[in-house]
């Protein structure tokens, strides 16, 4: 059970693309959340929208910045920039993503 909830009790349905970065120590990183007209978005209504909330047997991780991204006056996507500042962080994200991939058929691949 790995879910991302942007408003609570309202899963997304829409598997974001997710970019992460670490630094060389690997104390630090970042994630990005990517989401294409996410499901929130059809309702017509940003205003459920209270942060970005990743879910798993664990508990769950917040992210409290969502900012979202609009054509032709229309909300069209969301973007979420998880801040990553230590190992047990990093750690923590990583199991969360694993288990959100393995439900939702997300591959990781190196940039070049």
């Amino acid at each position: 059970m790995a879910k991302i909830q942007f408003s609570r009790g309202l899963d997304e349905l829409v598997v974001p693309e997710v970019r992460l970065t670490r630094s060389r120590s690997g104390d630090s990183g970042t994630a990005t959340f990517i989401f294409t007209k996410p499901t929130i978005l059809g309702q017509n209504s940003t205003d459920d929208i209270t942060g970005m909330y990743m879910i798993d047997e664990e508990g769950e991780i917040v992210i409290r910045e969502v900012k979202a991204k609009f054509i032709n006056g229309r909300p069209e996507g969301l973007e979420a920039i998880y801040v990553i500042r230590s190992t047990e962080e990093w750690d923590r994200f990583m199991r969360f993503m694993e288990r959100y991939a393995e439900e939702n058929g997300l591959d990781f691949s190196k940039s070049e």
